[in-house]
């Protein structure tokens, strides 16, 4: 399918990408029409060079400076330059008719016509959209019109805040299609308009629309809108300015009146005159997308509605009463249409509304589907996606990704770059832009969305799964299945059913399986183990996790198995490793599924505790290590120190962390070429997820839990 993509920081091209397919609680949707949003698109396209870019952005810096604290220089100059070519999807406005659906979708049916919303869906042919941001659109409202219906959710959101009542006035600063669609709301709402903007012609389109007065903004704007409303100040304002400036929401907070509430929906800094807002007692709240719901992923991903008896007026039915408003005449959003463009033609539809002085206003993009008769006729749906044709070498390994995620993009397909007899051949992701731009940018033969493609490539050798915790064990068992060898992230599965399903498809397909516990093959983790290699006591391993701001995440979800498992299986395995012993019990405790303190117990006598938490201070370091042994005291600290207390003292340290990602993939692409075991088997990645699992139910059960692993892997 074609899709809009901004390639780089600031050009705007139209692509081919792989069709999407409806996954869990998704449909795919055939647009008409999408909308471009003229705020909050354009501020992620920057036309600067970037010198320039970076001098108005310092924030840019320090987010340089902490990507090389993390990798070094070398894999941040590569990253940086990435930015100029990577891909990035625009939009999330748009209308059509539902192609695709999954089985779980049930209340919606294929050829309906909707209305569609949310982040990364973006301007393309094809577009996967979660239950909850899906809309009917009434019969007699058009798809050009139905196109509006993101924004105007964002709109009536902002009106619920403010909480108008027949008779208020209002003040909405800033016309752009928020503020425009705001204004009309407010009139519906029963409230008195004031619609201010510095463009005339905005100003007089709001006018036309409804608004009672219209004010083109100036340092006399306060003082008219106090001689408006007699000297009291608007009841309510509504700051809908896209602005690098404070002024437009400081200019509100001075032309609200005693008590009166000031509503932020636009996008400027947030710089408060705090005397203002004392001596005025002011109201002030930031308005959040569309509704209740946005940004949770159990409503927008997983389909799970809030009760209506508890949450009136969610993400969907704010759409749905946009459309209603539209259908029934109360809004009218054609006079706001000032571009049409055909999807081919967008990068010069973002070159208009981006020119100096532009009059635009509202721009659509029109897309194929207005070509058939038959809403359905003309798809044909293309889920792999060429980018390179070269021909296989005899010999070499060929890997296709699973998951284009960050750690694949900063460890693994940089690692599989530099291993001689390695290739990359093919890229799967149901993010086509993103699997596009992963395939172009390591040297894939294509990318695809559909599974099936890659385990049926006679071509792949390897499937590296580097995807979300919850698809790893059905993902794995099936290319175990294909006749695939794997390498799988950590966690390896998230149960212990799923533990067993993946073993037992090792032992059937004969295939090797590697678990990514880099922290084996990181040179700082190797020498604590070569001080303690010739040991004849036990010892004591001592581990901590910091990882503030993870609990935001979608790895801290339920469903995805929770940080401590995602997260804490690498020392688990890390313990089990020094020991060189087989864990035989856990004691832990836990204030929540994020903080846990826990103690392993070891077949040789030795200890290990660790301890995982979100409290903490990303100051204070992400992890430390400590390992005790018959007069040696080693702590290694987030793989850039070490030091070492023996008889005599020593301490070496580097800037840059090295995790072991290079030596962790080439230890498996060796084991593959040689036919021998994998250095960390099925077998370990079952071992991590049990102590996982069992330091979680010691922790919420107050006992001590005992391993079975012979047990469970009998």
């Amino acid at each position: 399918m074609k899709q809009v993509i901004r390639r780089g920081l600031k050009e705007i091209i139209v692509d081919e990408v792989a069709d999407p397919i409806a996954s869990n609680n998704h449909v795919l949707v055939r647009p008409f029409y999408s909308l471009i949003s003229t705020g909050t698109e354009t501020a992620d396209i920057h036309t600067d060079n970037i010198v320039k870019e970076v001098a108005d952005n310092p924030g840019h810096l320090q987010t340089v400076w902490n990507v090389m604290k993390k990798t070094d220089p070398v894999s941040t100059i590569n990253e940086v330059r990435a930015k100029f070519k990577d891909y990035a999807v625009l939009g999330y406005s748009g209308a059509g008719v539902i192609i695709e659906k999954h089985d779980s979708v049930t209340d919606l049916q294929i050829g309906q016509r909707v209305a569609y919303g949310g982040e990364g869906t973006g301007h393309g042919e094809t577009i996967p959209v979660g239950r909850n941001l899906i809309a009917r659109v009434p019969d007699n409202v058009s798809f050009q019109e139905a196109c509006f219906t993101t924004l105007g959710a964002i709109a009536m959101n902002s009106v619920r805040l403010s909480e108008i009542h027949v008779g208020d006035v209002v003040a909405v600063i800033g016309l752009g299609i928020v503020g425009q669609l705001v204004a009309q709301l407010v009139r519906c709402q029963g409230g008195v308009v004031i619609a201010i903007d510095l463009q005339k012609d905005r100003v007089d389109l709001a006018k036309e629309t409804g608004a009672d007065f219209g004010l083109i903004a100036s340092d006399t704007t306060v003082a008219e809108v106090r001689a408006l409303t007699e000297g009291r100040g608007a009841d309510c304002v509504i700051v809908a300015a896209a602005s690098k400036s404070a002024q437009p929401l400081q200019q509100g907070v001075s032309m609200a009146r005693d008590r009166g509430r000031v509503i932020m929906v636009g996008a400027c800094p947030i710089e408060i005159p705090r005397t203002e807002m004392y001596v005025k007692e002011l109201s002030f709240m930031v308005s959040r997308a569309y509704g209740p719901g946005s940004y949770d992923p159990s409503y927008e991903k997983k389909g799970i509605d809030y009760p209506i008896s508890y949450v009136r007026w969610t993400e969907n039915r704010n759409m749905e009463e946009f459309l209603r408003l539209i259908s029934i005449g109360r809004i009218n959003v054609k006079p706001l249409i000032t571009d049409e463009f055909n999807l081919d033609d967008a990068p010069k539809a973002y070159e208009t509304i981006m020119a100096e002085g532009t009059k635009s206003l509202a721009c659509v993009l029109r897309y194929p589907a207005n070509d058939f008769e038959d809403p359905l006729d003309g798809y044909k749906p293309k889920r792999k996606i060429v980018v390179n044709d070269s021909e296989p070498v005899s010999g070499e390994i060929r890997f296709a990704l699973v998951g284009a995620g960050n750690l694949a993009k900063w460890a693994h397909l940089p690692a599989l770059k530099k291993i001689s007899g390695a290739k990359l051949h093919a890229v799967y992701s149901n993010r086509g832009a993103q699997g596009k731009a992963y395939a172009m940018r390591f040297g894939a033969n294509y990318h695809t969305s559909d599974y099936n493609e890659v385990l049926n490539d006679k071509d792949i050798d390897v499937i590296l799964i580097s995807s979300r915790h919850s698809a790893h064990a059905s993902e794995a068992v099936a290319a175990l299945n294909a006749g695939k060898h794997v390498f799988i992230e950590k966690p390896m599965a998230i149960t212990i059913d799923e533990c067993q399903e993946i073993y037992e498809a090792v032992q059937k397909s004969g295939k090797r399986l590697m678990v990514g516990f880099n922290r084996r093959f990181a040179p700082y983790y190797a020498e604590m183990k070569q001080l303690i290699k010739n040991r004849t006591s036990p010892i004591v391993v001592s581990t901590r996790m910091n990882s503030p701001g993870i609990e935001k995440g979608w790895a801290a979800e339920a469903g995805q198995g929770g940080v401590v498992l995602g997260e804490g299986c690498h020392f688990v395995d890390l313990m089990y490793w020094l020991t060189e012993s087989e864990p035989v019990s856990v004691s832990a405790y836990g204030f929540d599924q994020h903080n846990v303190a826990a103690t392993f117990k070891f077949e040789d006598g030795s200890i290990g505790n660790f301890i995982y938490t979100v409290v903490g201070s990303e100051s204070s370091g992400g992890e430390m290590v400590e390992v005790f042994s018959q007069g040696v005291a080693a702590s290694t600290e987030d793989f850039k120190r070490i030091v070492v207390k023996k008889k005599d003292r020593k301490g070496r340290s580097k800037f840059f962390a090295d995790k072991g990602y290079d030596e962790q993939l080439e230890s498996f692409v060796k084991s593959l070429q040689s036919g021998k075991e994998t250095e960390i088997t099925a077998v370990d990645g079952t071992r991590a997820t049990l102590g996982c699992l069992l330091m979680l139910e010691s922790a919420r059960t107050g006992k001590p839990c005992e391993f079975n692993l012979d047990e469970i892997l009998k």
